[in-house]
Order: structure tokens, then sequence, then C-alpha cells
């Protein structure tokens, strides 16, 4: 698998020289199979400039998967130029929860008066595959899921190819536990010896006094999960829209720290746009 991050910011897409190191683009993530087939995760911002490249390289079959319905993970879906090329073929595949199918999740994001394109004049061929059971397979990679605790609900996912697993957990919150949500050791058996882990690490501690129940993780909650499930790679995720570089430096460094301090072998740093991974 070859991954690549297109969106790691939460809530809202920003920009400003204060964000030029980690972006401003909301969630959305590339998947690339040994055949060359293409996942995306989340339709946030990021989504943009990733069917653009798609557009160029002439791909025409593309999967994509929700993990949830809220705006930073959909609202870039209008915006994604392969829906208006002749001849692309999209497979959807979630768990629509609080909505009926994730044809109405998608659609919804073109309804007017809020976008001038119908979304049933769109010239790709879409189809709907409403997954709520723990697992399936894409190709030639498995992918295993997990309920996030999050409010509405939301899938967190393991996609797993040639022994080698990535573990994709945006907008949980690993110390409360929201309706459909799962206990931290949950969380932690799901991790256990991953290869990558991106995980939510939105919060400091002191933010969190303010903010606890809206969804997200203190990023010290998210290492913890890291270094208790013996992962060998852990990225910060979800980044705050207030988050500029040097903080999110600074964030990262005490991770780092945390990490050399407990004698652990785990790579760990922040998402930035157009990074890419190998596994």
């Amino acid at each position: 698998m070859n991954i690549k991050f297109w969106g790691a910011r939460g809530s809202i897409p920003v920009s400003g020289k204060e964000y030029l190191k980690y972006g401003g683009a909301t969630t959305c993530v590339e998947i690339e199979t040994k055949d060359k087939e293409t996942i995306i995760i989340d339709a946030g911002s990021g989504i943009r400039k990733l069917g653009n490249k798609l557009v160029k390289e002439n791909k025409r079959k593309i999967n994509i998967i929700f993990t949830h319905s809220h705006w930073d993970h959909v609202l870039g879906f209008p915006f994604f130029k392969p829906l208006y090329v002749n001849g692309t073929n999209i497979q959807m595949y979630g768990c629509p929860f609080t909505q009926e199918s994730i044809k109405r999740i998608v659609s919804e994001t073109m309804n007017p008066p809020y976008f001038p394109v119908n979304f049933n004049n769109i010239k790709t061929k879409i189809s709907y595959n409403n997954y709520c059971e723990k697992e399936f397979m894409i190709g030639t990679v498995k992918v295993m899921q997990i309920s996030l605790s999050h409010p509405n609900q939301g899938m967190g996912y393991k996609f797993s190819e040639d022994g080698k697993n990535f573990v994709f957990l945006t907008d949980n919150e690993l110390t409360y536990k929201h309706n459909g949500g799962c206990e931290f050791n949950d969380y932690k058996k799901f991790c256990e010896n991953t290869d990558l882990l991106v995980h939510d690490a939105e919060y400091t501690e002191e933010e969190y006094k303010f903010t606890k129940t809206w969804g997200h993780s203190v990023y010290t909650d998210a290492l913890k999960l890291a270094m208790e499930a013996n992962v060998k790679k852990f990225v910060l995720w979800h980044h705050n829209q207030e988050r500029t570089d040097e903080q999110l430096d600074n964030i990262v460094s005490n991770c780092q720290n945390i990490i050399k301090k407990e004698k652990l072998n785990i790579d760990c740093f922040a998402a930035t746009e157009e990074m890419e991974i190998e596994l």
C-alpha cells in the first residue's frame, strides 16, 4: 500500500502563513493498492487536489470510503473533478448511521441553493455499498471496521494488504464514550502491532477542559494508545483549525520526548499535506 495525505485539518479548512507546513485542507487520504487500485478515505476539502491528479492520470475506477457525514469530511465532494468526467466509475462505502444511505449523504452536499450543479446531472456512474458489518474486501485490501466514539457516530478502519496494516481513526474521543462508541481497550486491541496508526489528536489537555464530549482526543491520549498498542508509526491527525505550524512542531516534539523517555521504538510525526508513506 502507498498512502498519501491530501488533507489533515479538522472542522474547517484554513489558510495563512502560519499553516504552510502542515496544510489547511480537511480530511482526505488516498491509498494505492499493489494492483494500482485507488481507495479514498473521506471527501474533505483535500479531495479537490486529489481529484485533479486522478483526472490527469486518467483514472476511471475509484473507491471512496466515508468515516462519517460531518461537514468537514464531505464538503469537498462537489469539487471532485472525476465526478464530471464521462466513463468514471465510483464505488462508495460506509455506514450511513444517522442518514438513510451513503447516496443521501453525498447528494445533499450538492442540494440547491448551496451548489449550482444538481447531483442527478453528474456524469459519473456511482454504486453504493452501505456496509456496517465488521469487514469487507476492496480488491486486494481487506477492510476491517470499528465504531468511533463521536457525536452522530462514525467508523474507523483497518486496511490490510500483504501482512501490512494501516489503521485510520479520525474523529475519535478516547476518554469519553459516545453512543455507539467503544472503550479504550477496544481501540487498543484493534490497533495492536499495526504498522501505521493515524489517530485524531486535536486537543491539548488545557483545551480539553472546555471541549470534552465534542468527539476528539487529547494528543497525549492518542499517543498513549499508540504506545500501549505497540504500533510502529504513529501519525497525529485532525489538526485543530487554530493550531499553527509552530504549535504542531511543539506537540510533535513533546510526543517524541515521551516516547524516548519510555524507551520505545515508535516513529511519531504529524500529518502534512501530500505526505506519502509506503507500507
